[in-house]
C-alpha cells in the first residue's frame, strides 16, 4: 500500500523513488580487495562536508576479481538510473586484466584501474608517481614514503587513510600528476592499460566526485 504525504495524499511511486535518490550521485564501487579501496573512499566520504555527505552516496562492496562486473551489474539494477556503477581494481597479478577493464566499459561500467596497484595513486598524493613495475614493490616504497609524510605506519586496513593522505599530501596536484601520466601513456602509443605503468584512472573517479562538491 502506498504511504501517504504529510497532506494525507498517497505518495505516487515517483516521489518515493525521489526521496530515496541522493541528489548528487549514488556511487556504487565494486572491488576485489579486503580493505585498501574501502577505506579510501568510505575515508573520502567522510571527509565530505556534512551537507554534501547527506547528498552523495559511496558505497563499497568487495567481492572477486572475475565477479566484479556481474556484481556490480546485479547491484546496479536496483534503480539502475539513478546509481553510477565502477569497478575499481589493480593490475597486480590479475589474468585478463585488459579484458576485464574493456568488458566493464562495454557494459556501461567505468572502471578505476591502477597499474601497478592502488598505492601508485595514493604515491600522486605526495608528488610522483614514480616508475615501479611490480605491485609488491610499489606498496613497499609507498610505505616508506607514506611513514616519512605523516609519521605513521601505512596499513592497508587504515580507516584514516584519506584524511591522512589529504593533510600530509595535495590531492589537486595527485589530480594533475595522474592525468599527465595517462596523457604521456597514450604519447608514447599505449592503448591498453597493462602496458600503462604507472598509470591509474582513479583519479577520473575522485575528480568527478570532488566536481560535484564544488
Amino acid at each position: 500500500m502506498a504511504k501517504k504525504d504529510r497532506t494525507g495524499n498517497r505518495k505516487t511511486r515517483e516521489q518515493r523513488i525521489k526521496l530515496k535518490i541522493p541528489e548528487l550521485g549514488y556511487y556504487l564501487l565494486v572491488t576485489d580487495t579486503e580493505a585498501t579501496e574501502r577505506c579510501f573512499f568510505t575515508g573520502l566520504h567522510k571527509e565530505l562536508p556534512e551537507d554534501v555527505r547527506n547528498k552523495l552516496v559511496i558505497k563499497v562492496v568487495e567481492t572477486k576479481t572475475r565477479a566484479m562486473i556481474d556484481k556490480c551489474l546485479e547491484l546496479t539494477a536496483y534503480d539502475a538510473q539513478y546509481r553510477i556503477p565502477w569497478i575499481v581494481f589493480d593490475r597486480d597479478q590479475v589474468q585478463g586484466f585488459d579484458d576485464i577493464i574493456f568488458e566493464a566499459e562495454s557494459k556501461g561500467i567505468q572502471v578505476g584501474w591502477s597499474n601497478p596497484c592502488f598505492e601508485i595513486w595514493m604515491y600522486a598524493y605526495f608528488g610522483s608517481m614514480p616508475a615501479i613495475q611490480d605491485s609488491w614493490t610499489c606498496c613497499s616504497e609507498f610505505g616508506r614514503v607514506y611513514e616519512n609524510k605523516t609519521g605513521q605506519k601505512y596499513s592497508k586496513a587504515d580507516e584514516q587513510m584519506y584524511g591522512k593522505l589529504c593533510k600530509a599530501g595535495d590531492e589537486e596536484k595527485a589530480l594533475q600528476i595522474a592525468q599527465q601520466k595517462m596523457e604521456q601513456c597514450k604519447r608514447e602509443g599505449k592503448s591498453k592499460p597493462s602496458e600503462m605503468c604507472p598509470c591509474t584512472t582513479v583519479h577520473e573517479l575522485v575528480g568527478e566526485i570532488k566536481r560535484k562538491i564544488g
